[in-house]
């Protein structure tokens, strides 16, 4: 399976604009530009697009995780902070944090976390970073 997403950027870095789509147009023309990077303006960020990106693939990664497991989650939410820092003159991810919330019927915690923190090593998107990946998983 092949997926795909495209930009468009004019102008120069600083007060430069640009646009992001995604082949199945779940996302069209989303604006970003330098404030919305790295002043937190109110646009996007390819590091949300990333959070999002890994939060989804998470979730759907602990749900087969704990449906192989014999459990089935009523819900499962995950949210992925994603850290722009500074770094060797420019700028890159330092780090991903997953914080996960998930109603299971009948796991016990042990065996939730288990599962979550071998879903936060499998899950794909999770094998495509070379940071440090933490987790926070709860039972509600």
């Amino acid at each position: 399976m092949d997926r795909k997403g495209s930009a468009v950027w004019n102008g120069t870095l600083k007060e430069g604009k640009g646009t992001v789509s995604t082949e199945s147009g779940a996302l069209k023309d989303i604006a970003y530009s330098f404030a919305s990077r790295f002043e937190n303006g109110g646009n996007s960020n390819p590091e949300e697009l990333i959070g999002a990106a890994h939060a989804g693939c998470f979730s759907m990664a602990l749900s087969a995780g704990l449906g192989g497991a014999g459990y089935t989650a009523g819900s499962i939410a995950t949210t992925s902070t994603v850290s722009l820092e500074p770094v060797d003159g420019g700028f890159g991810i330092t780090r991903i944090h997953l914080d996960c919330e998930a109603s299971v019927p009948g796991i016990e915690g042990a065996q939730f976390e288990e599962i979550a923190q071998a879903t936060k090593l499998g899950c794909p998107v999770s094998k495509l970073f070379n940071v440090p990946i933490t987790l926070t998983a709860k039972l509600v």
